[in-house]
């Protein structure tokens, strides 16, 4: 199992905005790829909100190939419509990982 997690740090003046849109639009254009069996969306905590509240999206793939076909036929659409959103007012810092027993 593989887990690609995508960490974002949103700044205050949109992050009520963002969180709406990514449950309602972003996180299921994603599930609709097909790509993923499953996902958690989580606000962390602990650390530094003074330029805004950090969130991650961690998506449960079943076989690399699956991250690999998200990656190459959804993620550059997704992620544009991301920018186009919201511009320059959230950092993003994505990973892969691989689940170990």
């Amino acid at each position: 199992m593989y887990i690609y997690n995508v960490t974002t740090k949103v700044s205050h003046g949109i992050h009520t905005a963002w969180v709406n849109w990514m449950r309602e639009e972003h996180i299921p254009a994603v599930m609709q790829s097909g790509c993923f069996t499953g996902f958690k969306f989580v606000r962390l905590l602990e650390i530094e909100e003074e330029e805004g509240p950090t969130f991650a999206v961690q998506f449960s793939a079943a076989a690399k190939a699956d991250y690999d076909r998200y990656i190459n036929e959804f993620a550059p659409a997704l992620r544009q419509d991301t920018f186009n959103r919201w511009g320059n007012q959230l950092i993003a810092f994505r990973s892969l990982m691989q689940v170990v027993n």
